[in-house]
């Protein structure tokens, strides 16, 4: 099957960028009750911290990770750049989700109303924007070994923003290649989303043509991830993209999934990556996040890498890493 015969199946992981690894564990595990899936380090910059955040088993269309970049310089938040990254919530859930940020010193922005969905938005330690959209049937499966309770907890990702100086050429790219299909306005959003469950399914673009353009550094998304099922589907996606003209790069093995990468029209980094092998390739299920995990090229550096990363407090232990 082609990829043309076959959109992407949704957003896979959304990667981001912090300054500090504890706060960040504590806030995304501690507050959003996201469950640690994988500690292990940046693959390219191996003397720091990369952190998977997701459900119970880390499934696609729910993985946050973050590169931690000690003392890294607040970014700027404007295009071209993912300027907000949604997760799906029990529409039930968007007033305990208002109290519980609240009650840990976060100020939400509660009551917003975009597409007929109410809206919780704040921000991470970082900067980062963040979003919970309140969904009548949200399709993900909660983490029920979280701090939060399972009928209020996070399903997965609803959705990412992408702000650009101009959103036709990146709207083409998402329709015409990668199979989204146009779902609505506002004003100068505009939403597409892929067929299916509506589980992880949906970009809107914000066409913001006289707003600064941003700047990397922490709170700033790296990039946004789509997944496809395997490995024979990627290369067929990879040969269709690379023949449109874009550069894109070979695949990369990143040992939980495989990624090819590439920048849209707009110029934000696209990547498409696969659903295997899954974070249970190294890991038991109920030891995932636990300790530090290298991929086997990066084992022998281990004594020295760990004398590289800063030490960090789990949450599922409260102890530092093995």
């Amino acid at each position: 099957m082609t990829p043309t015969e076959k959109s992407l199946a949704g957003l896979h992981h959304v990667t981001a960028i912090t300054a500090d690894a504890q706060k960040n564990i504590d806030f995304y595990c501690g507050i959003l009750g996201l469950r640690l899936v994988k500690l292990t380090v940046n693959f390219d910059d191996p003397g720091s911290y990369h952190l998977y955040y997701g459900d119970e088993l880390g499934r696609p269309g729910t993985i946050l990770t973050f590169f931690a970049w000690a003392g890294a310089h607040r970014g700027r938040i404007g295009p071209p750049q993912v300027s907000v990254t949604a997760f799906s919530v029990p529409i039930a859930a968007i007033d305990f989700w208002s109290q519980r940020l609240k009650e840990h010193s976060i100020e939400p922005h509660a009551g917003v109303d975009r597409f007929g969905e109410r809206i919780v938005s704040f921000h991470d330690p970082d900067g980062m924007r963040l979003e919970l959209i309140g969904v009548a049937d949200p399709k993900g499966q909660p983490w029920a070994a979280g701090p939060v309770p399972a009928e209020n907890a996070i399903r997965g990702f609803h959705s990412v923003t992408i702000s650009e100086e101009g959103h036709k050429d990146t709207a083409k790219l998402l329709t015409d290649v990668m199979g989204f299909q146009p779902a609505g306005g506002e004003q100068n959003r505009f939403r597409y989303r892929v067929a299916g469950d509506g589980f992880a399914s949906t970009v809107d673009l914000l066409c913001v043509p006289d707003a600064r353009r941003g700047e990397l550094g922490a709170g700033i998304v790296h990039h946004v991830a789509f997944r496809t099922p395997d490995d024979a589907q990627q290369l067929a996606w990879r040969n269709q993209i690379a023949s449109l003209g874009f550069n894109i790069s070979p695949v990369m093995d990143r040992t939980y999934f495989h990624s090819i990468y590439y920048r849209e029209p707009g110029g934000v980094l696209f990547e498409i990556a696969t659903e295997n092998p899954g974070f249970t390739s190294d890991e038991a299920a109920d030891q995932l996040g636990m300790r530090l995990m290298l991929p086997p090229w990066l084992e022998p550096h281990r004594s020295q890498i760990e004398r590289i990363v800063p030490p960090v407090r789990l949450p599922s232990s409260g102890k530092k890493p093995d």
